[in-house]
């Protein structure tokens, strides 16, 4: 018999699936699915929207599951629920990535919880940034919030080291172009077509008009001539560039990794800045391998974050609730 407590869970555990669509994932494939079930609600990976030429390990799609799987956490706890997470539970389909679970008993109140008001808000901007240095006790909690998901999070700050990003940088993004594969994959997950509920959508992307002037390259998406952002974007070596990486390189390290990464970028949205993924150099093995040691670092980079001040971008898109929800209960 169904009581008032399980319908409860289940509102509260929808609820968290869909706030977890609203996650950022690479090139916004969203590869996830979720099942519902009687007290929990499983997370589970869609391999057919994995990236094959970017992506061939899944590290990324992990990563995007891990920020799907924070903001449900964040769900739950916004509401006073208090849920036991399983990442990779044991007897379950090889695609189910996190299991979570309702507990009875009194709510333990969690500080994420905080960060709900903050998941529609928070976006992918790749317009140009102003000169405005971002305060270091900024920074310090940006580093805290991912230490707080067993992320390190390494503020770039020699000169050194912001020329080799940027160095770096510029290999990986001539590497990644000069592949066929690559360009057929990135106009694959690129349109104009503003009916189309996933990939990176023309109106969210710098046009390509010779006045980039970046010195750390921001991925070209405007496959189509059809950007709708300006192409003035100066991504440079003197903004405040994030380095954000996990222990392991592995699926629990990628997955804790997504959970960091959605927490940092909760935080930087709930100081007011803007945010620029950029990926590119930890993508090609090789470049990744050389970041890893001229940087002198014995942990595993996962992504680069440009923070700064900049007007609003356009929204990335969502597919709706029905397409990736299972409801069994």
């Amino acid at each position: 018999m169904t009581t008032a407590v399980d319908v409860r869970a289940a509102a509260a555990l929808r609820r968290a699936a869909v706030r977890a669509t609203l996650a950022p994932s690479v090139h916004n494939t969203q590869p996830w699915r979720f099942d519902l079930h009687a007290g929990a609600l499983d997370l589970v990976a869609d391999r057919s929207r994995q990236l094959t030429v970017l992506d061939p390990a899944g590290r990324q799609l992990t990563i995007s599951l891990g920020c799907a799987l924070f903001n449900a956490r964040v769900s739950l706890a916004a509401a006073n629920i208090t849920a036991r997470i399983e990442r990779f539970p044991a007897g379950a389909d090889g695609d189910v990535v996190a299991r979570l679970h309702v507990e009875d008993g009194a709510a333990v109140r969690d500080v994420i919880g905080g960060y709900d008001q903050f998941l529609e808000e928070r976006q992918t901007n790749r317009r140009r940034f102003v000169d405005e240095r971002v305060p270091i006790d900024v920074v310090a909690a940006l580093v805290d919030a991912a230490a707080a998901e067993e992320g390190i999070l390494y503020p770039v700050r020699s000169e050194y080291d912001r020329l080799t990003l940027a160095r770096l940088s510029q290999e990986a993004y001539r590497i990644q172009m000069l592949d066929a594969a690559y360009r057929a994959e990135l106009r694959a997950w690129t349109s104009a077509d503003s009916q189309r509920l996933d990939g990176v959508g023309a109106e969210t992307v710098p046009q390509v008009s010779g006045e980039a002037r970046d010195e750390i390259p921001m991925r070209d998406f405007d496959t189509s001539g059809a950007g709708g952002l300006p192409g003035d974007t100066r991504s440079s070596t003197k903004q405040c560039l994030l380095l954000l990486g996990t222990s392991g390189d592995a699926a629990a390290g990628w997955l804790r990794g997504g959970e960091a990464l959605e927490r940092v970028l909760l935080e930087i949205t709930r100081h007011g800045f803007a945010v620029s993924p950029l990926t590119q150099v930890v993508e090609v093995p090789s470049v990744r391998a050389a970041l890893r040691a001229d940087l002198g670092i014995d942990w595993w980079p996962h992504v680069l974050l440009r923070v700064g001040r900049a007007p609003l971008a356009p929204a990335s898109r969502r597919r709706r609730l029905v397409d990736v929800l299972n409801e069994s209960v």
